[in-house]
């Protein structure tokens, strides 16, 4: 039998040979630096660092969570009306083709320079994996409860809140866990924009020093900040959802 490696173990051995391989090649921190000293970043730039990430953090929770609430509005009326759904539904499609990092410096001229652009930038990045599958899940209700709910003559209202968003709830979750991945870089994109803090800014104000290491520090808070924000979808899921975990253990 084949032994698969923890992914712990496989990242410390990539990490190892990442040190080894730039060490042994000697290569300058400003070009590609080592693990330790991008851990050595974190110590010394900790303050920096620190209040960089509060701002980012910020951006990204409140975007995503206008995201999440637009996106649901959108979906639910989506639902309700067949000739709104054939007719936003291409149009959100194409909005997928405009590229975020042309999108964020009109949004900062219009906005001004504050958070507001920022928050703009995250909800569209975040907004369409949530409202495409929420608009798939509450579509793919089972026919045969929906059936029964009008043979006990339940109301629209009382089918959609017992049976369509229960059931679309797994798909609505999937979105959002797939959107909160990009929130992060869509702060990001809004700080590079225009900004004066926030962890996209000292990126930006790392790169003419040739401070590669801080750049290699800011880049790996952002993937942490991606994985508590996934990991935080995923628990909510298990509290709002808990029949989905059930069935995919007895299958």
């Amino acid at each position: 039998m084949r032994r698969v490696w923890p992914p712990a173990v496989l990242l410390v051995a990539a990490i190892g040979v990442w040190e080894l391989v730039v060490r042994a090649a000697h290569v300058p921190d400003y070009l590609f630096p080592a693990p330790s000293t991008v851990a050595s970043s974190l110590g010394s730039d900790a303050g920096l660092l620190a209040s960089a990430t509060l701002v980012t953090v910020r951006e990204v929770l409140l975007g995503f969570l206008a995201a999440v609430v637009l996106a649901l509005a959108l979906a639910v009326l989506l639902h309700f009306s067949a000739a709104l759904r054939r007719a936003l539904l291409p149009i959100l499609v194409l909005s997928q083709a405009v590229p975020t990092v042309v999108l964020a410096p009109v949004l900062a001229i219009l906005l001004g320079y504050g958070i507001a652009p920022k928050l703009v930038v995250v909800a569209i990045v975040c907004f369409f994996p949530i409202v495409v599958n929420a608009v798939d899940g509450l579509r793919s209700t089972d026919a045969e409860l929906v059936r029964m709910m009008r043979t006990l003559h339940g109301s629209r209202l009382a089918i959609f809140r017992r049976v369509e968003l229960p059931g679309a709830l797994p798909a609505i979750f999937s979105g959002a866990r797939v959107a909160a991945t990009y929130a992060a870089v869509g702060a990001v994109f809004g700080e590079w924009a225009g900004s004066s803090s926030g962890l996209g800014f000292v990126m930006l104000q790392a790169q003419p020093a040739l401070a590669t290491a801080r750049i290699f520090a800011a880049v790996l808070i952002l993937c942490a900040i991606a994985l508590a924000l996934y990991a935080l979808v995923t628990l909510s899921e298990r509290l709002l959802v808990p029949w989905e975990r059930e069935t995919a253990v007895h299958a």
